[in-house]
């Protein structure tokens, strides 16, 4: 009897350890609620005592108060990753459809994401996010990647650190789905936001070299005025791990030029030391890779039509030798 008790014991210190509260809250501005309810289905279904996984009917959500707002808190093991989405009813049918930029993303996995990270005496919540939406109502998605494949990670597992955490090094901890990259999804309102990776969890794990093309004084930086994948870079590089090879060039060393710049619909990119150039890649103010040119073989090439709306953009410009520099480009 006494072994019986004891172990029932053990079971209940386990699950206390490993429990986590996660609020699950969906905002139906503009949508017509369905009769049977607002439900949530996920992996996490099972371990929070609601029925089997995936199951549209049994994870119901209550509405807050007068508002368009629908929740649910669970108690769920913390370290894990958890797959979600809202039901506008209590049929599999009734699914919303989740944006691009919120889903998993691979193998074609739609599903929402999040991991719980943290075994504090609280509640994870993301906010309210929109039925079909990316983010809460009046903000922003943001997700941070990291390709940490050339280092060892840490038992601590991989974080950022941003200007609206302090920059704490444990606070935000990124995810990895496999193939080294490691990322998480914030919720922000417009603005420009700082921000480093770290692998680790300590100050001294922070990234502390990263170029001067995509950094200021080693520092990353964006500008948030809607939804943003960040481009996937490598550890302390300004490119992903596969192109860690390539030499990055100083802004003072001129090995590549565009012209004319401002430029309208029409560019010229030219290597000065009559090297090939082998691909070309623009982005945007937000790092989104908006037109990617591979397989160039010529010491000079030109873009008869851009077709680009006005701004500021980075030209990634790659030779022969694996020289790569960043160039501004202005469409006015």
């Amino acid at each position: 009897m006494k072994k019986i008790l004891l172990s029932i014991g053990c079971a209940l210190i386990a699950t206390s350890l490993t429990a986590k509260k996660v609020k699950f809250a969906v905002d139906m501005a503009g949508q017509i609620v369905n009769s049977t309810g607002v439900h949530v289905i996920g992996d996490f279904q099972t371990a929070a005592g609601l029925g089997p996984d995936l199951d549209p009917s049994t994870a119901t959500l209550t509405q807050e108060g007068a508002t368009t707002i629908y929740s649910l808190i669970v108690d769920i093991p913390a370290f894990q990753k958890y797959e979600y989405k809202f039901v506008n009813g209590d049929l599999s049918y009734e699914v919303e459809i989740v944006p691009d930029a919120a889903q998993v993303g691979y193998n074609f996995n739609d599903n929402r994401w999040l991991y719980v990270d943290s075994l504090a005496n609280d509640t994870t919540y993301v906010g309210a996010i929109l039925f079909g939406g990316s983010a809460p109502a009046g903000k922003n998605l943001i997700r941070y990647k990291v390709d940490i494949s050339n280092l060892s990670v840490p038992a601590y597992g991989v974080h950022v650190g941003t200007n609206y955490n302090n920059f704490l090094p444990y606070k935000t901890r990124l995810y990895s789905f496999g193939s080294g990259v490691y990322e998480i999804i914030n919720y922000l309102d417009n603005g420009t936001y700082l921000y480093n990776y770290i692998n680790g969890k300590t100050l001294s794990d922070i990234e502390t070299s990263v170029p001067s093309s995509c950094s200021s004084s080693g520092t990353r930086s964006i500008t948030l005025n809607k939804d943003s994948v960040l481009p996937v870079v490598c550890f302390n590089y300004c490119t992903d791990c596969a192109s860690v090879g390539v030499h990055e060039l100083t802004s003072t060393t001129s090995v590549f030029k565009l012209f004319p710049n401002p430029v309208r619909n029409s560019v010229t990119f030219q290597s000065t030391s009559n090297e090939e150039i082998t691909s070309i890649g623009i982005y945007d103010i937000s790092g989104k890779k908006v037109k990617d040119i591979p397989n160039i073989k010529a010491s000079s090439y030109s873009i008869l039509y851009l077709g680009l709306a006005k701004g500021i953009y980075t030209v990634n410009i790659t030779n022969t030798y694996k020289q790569q520099q960043h160039l501004k480009l202005i469409v006015d």
